[in-house]
């Protein structure tokens, strides 16, 4: 089994990373206080919106991660866990 602080790890690190990455890239291209509506958020600076883009951005990546750590886990843990599991074939 797969220490919890190496689970946190290999989720919020890689989905860290991705998120830079992925910011540094949309705003370049797009100014954030375009994207968001100055009906949402009428005194939002542009640091702020780069804040709130960076944190959307790991969230989806982390969300990706977790996915990816869930769905890596070996057939056994997860039919030990359920009431019925088919048999292998």
């Amino acid at each position: 089994m797969i220490p919890r602080a190496q689970l946190i790890v290999s989720i919020f690190w890689p989905s860290f990373l991705v998120a830079g990455l992925t910011t540094m890239i949309v705003f370049t291209a797009i100014d954030p206080r375009e994207i968001i509506s100055p009906a949402w958020f009428a005194n939002l600076g542009r640091l702020e919106a780069y804040t709130v883009g960076f944190l959307f951005f790991w969230v989806m990546m982390a969300t990706a991660c977790l996915l990816t750590c869930y769905f890596q886990k070996p057939e056994d843990r997860i039919c030990a866990k359920a009431p019925t599991c088919p048999d292998r074939v």
